[in-house]
């Protein structure tokens, strides 16, 4: 059992439904990267000692220069490329971290992550061992056939959509994610479902904020731009 708790932060994805040519963690959000935002929470945040910064091979010498260097953030101490695959990158920065306790697994499009949902996932990861951010559903949700007919429609109260970040015991996270790889595992979509399939632990939903959303459309980025304005 390690000492540190360490943020992986992805910034590796393309960002294809954002229809733009350049990545969606580098869209100017305020005057700035989206991808400072986060960083920005993990490095003021006392819960956190490291943070290891996960992004694609061309753009890490502009991580470090226009990011990590140019805000100080020196919480970052690795900035390292991803892989083919989210849950590729994931496991890259799993094998760059050092003397891990607790590892927070966090989508760097999430610019709206707070001090409040670090304490809560940290607290639940120490008692249950894995855990995710995550917010009760607001809607009714249908899951369908084959042919797009209803098939089910689960109980409200039961429905969450899960966020970022995912925390969990660092050995627990780096043993699912090797054997994930090794078996050549797909459609994998978050890290809770590698944790699920590769060991028995439960993972424990922890209450998040409507706030908290990933940037992925045009859309999106209006909704933030408004967000950020407000806080």
């Amino acid at each position: 059992m390690g000492n540190k708790n360490i943020a992986i932060v992805l910034a590796a994805g393309q960002g294809k439904r954002m229809k733009t040519n350049k990545q969606k963690q580098f869209l100017e959000l305020a005057g700035k990267p989206l991808l400072y935002y986060s960083l920005k929470c993990f490095q003021g945040s006392p819960t956190i000692d490291e943070i290891v910064l996960v992004t694609g091979q061309e753009e890490i010498a502009y991580c470090q220069s226009e990011i990590v260097d140019k805000y100080k953030f020196d919480k970052v101490t690795k900035v390292i490329a991803g892989g083919k695959e989210r849950y590729h990158s994931v496991y890259e920065g799993l094998k760059a971290c050092e003397d891990c306790k607790l590892v927070f697994i966090h989508d760097g499009a999430r610019p709206f992550i707070d001090e409040g949902i670090i304490k809560r996932t940290k607290e639940a990861a120490e008692n249950y061992h894995a855990c995710v951010a995550a917010v009760k559903s607001k809607d009714t949700v249908k899951l369908s056939d084959e042919q797009d007919f209803v098939k089910e429609t689960p109980k409200r109260e039961q429905i969450w959509i899960v966020q970022t970040p995912q925390v969990f015991e660092y050995h627990l996270a780096h043993v699912a994610y090797g054997k994930c790889i090794a078996q050549g595992l797909k459609n994998i979509t978050d890290d809770a479902m590698v944790i699920e399939a590769m060991t028995s632990y439960k993972v424990k939903l922890i209450e998040s904020d409507y706030r908290n959303i990933k940037i992925t459309t045009p859309e999106d980025l209006e909704i933030a731009k408004i967000l950020v304005e407000s806080c």
